[in-house]
């Protein structure tokens, strides 16, 4: 009896914290960096992840929706909000028919968790099974197809999730980067020693004895603009991150800036040590003038299952954050893809 008494009380624990959620202040009003659509319904939503962080998104779904519909989560890039890429990925997909639902990662936007603005491998992965969870609760939803989209450095994170999370049924990641490989090994993997990551953790570290007696957290300063001999992926992120083409007050990238020891954990943590095993359809988009296009082409190669690698011509990093001037967005192919695979 004791046995069964405790185990109830465990049990009513457990609900009550699935429960908990934090309050979170939302804006109300339209403040993304592409046009509001009338062909979709938009709403905001909150959902908590298995790490107690209240996650904030932008829930839209097609507003001629009569039964359960397939779903995706979206998210990234690494460093952005929901009201800039992500957000505009999930309007579009929602005009074509999917319940999709773009949301901002833990620590960062209009969503909870301190201290602001880190990342995490484990917990940026978990952001979207959390989202998957969210989307497998809403009656709207067929709760068994539902896939995932990450941007970046979230395409990485997408990828793992999709190792990780049988439930997701097909995963998009489009300009991909794998934050944890880039931190670790440098640009085309050029400071991959041993010599380089023990400097760069002396650094970081020290930086945490410098915050701790400040009493604060050091930001970075990102994408300041750049000099003419600058890399041109450097002016790229400045056209969008910090001009009227994707500027966004809350975004890390735009200004705000990261938490100067954010990057230790990806350090000691590869993200995408079992992409090998992932069963579920897996679509790759990249530019192919792209500086990060590696990231993609050597994911491709360790992944086994349905998967395709989609270079789109001409395009740079930043041209699929929002299409760039041509509006090179493969939106075809990837709607195809999806619902290929959610059907």
């Amino acid at each position: 009896m004791a046995l069964s008494i405790s185990m109830n009380a465990q049990a009513q624990t457990t609900s009550s914290q699935l429960a908990a959620k934090e309050e979170l202040c939302l804006t109300k009003e339209w403040d993304k960096t592409f046009p509001k659509s009338d062909k979709v319904i938009h709403e905001k939503v909150t959902f908590v992840n298995r790490f107690g962080i209240t996650l904030a998104a932008d829930l839209y779904r097609p507003k001629t929706a009569s039964e359960k519909l397939p779903a995706l989560a979206v998210s990234g890039p690494f460093g952005a909000v929901k009201e800039q890429a992500s957000g505009l990925y999930a309007q579009h997909l929602a005009e074509e028919g999917f319940v999709t639902l773009a949301f901002d990662p833990s620590f960062t936007g209009e969503s909870g968790g301190k201290p602001r603005n880190i990342a995490s491998p484990d917990i940026n992965t978990e952001d979207f099974s959390a989202a998957v969870d969210y989307l497998i609760g809403r009656e709207d939803v067929a709760d068994d197809k539902i896939g995932i989209v990450g941007i970046c450095g979230f395409g990485g994170f997408a990828v793992n999730a999709a190792a990780m999370d049988t439930r997701i049924k097909v995963t998009i990641a489009v300009t991909m980067y794998d934050i944890s490989r880039c931190t670790a090994n440098g640009y085309y993997d050029e400071a991959d020693n041993a010599a380089s990551r023990r400097q760069m953790r002396k650094s970081l570290n020290a930086q945490r004895s410098l915050d701790i007696k400040n009493g604060r957290y050091e930001r970075t300063i990102m994408n300041p603009e750049p000099t003419d001999d600058a890399p041109q992926f450097m002016k790229d992120y400045f056209d969008y991150y910090k001009t009227r083409r994707g500027y966004h007050p809350r975004s890390i990238n735009s200004g705000q800036g990261w938490n100067v020891t954010s990057n230790l954990s990806f350090l000691n943590a590869p993200i995408l040590a079992y992409a090998d095993e992932i069963e579920s359809a897996v679509l790759l988009v990249h530019g192919e003038k792209a500086h990060s296009r590696y990231f993609s082409e050597d994911t491709y190669k360790k992944l086994r299952g349905d998967k395709r690698l989609l270079i789109v011509p001409d395009a740079v990093h930043c041209d699929l954050y929002d299409g760039g001037k041509e509006n090179v967005i493969p939106w075809d192919e990837i709607v195809n893809f999806v619902k290929h695979y959610l059907q």
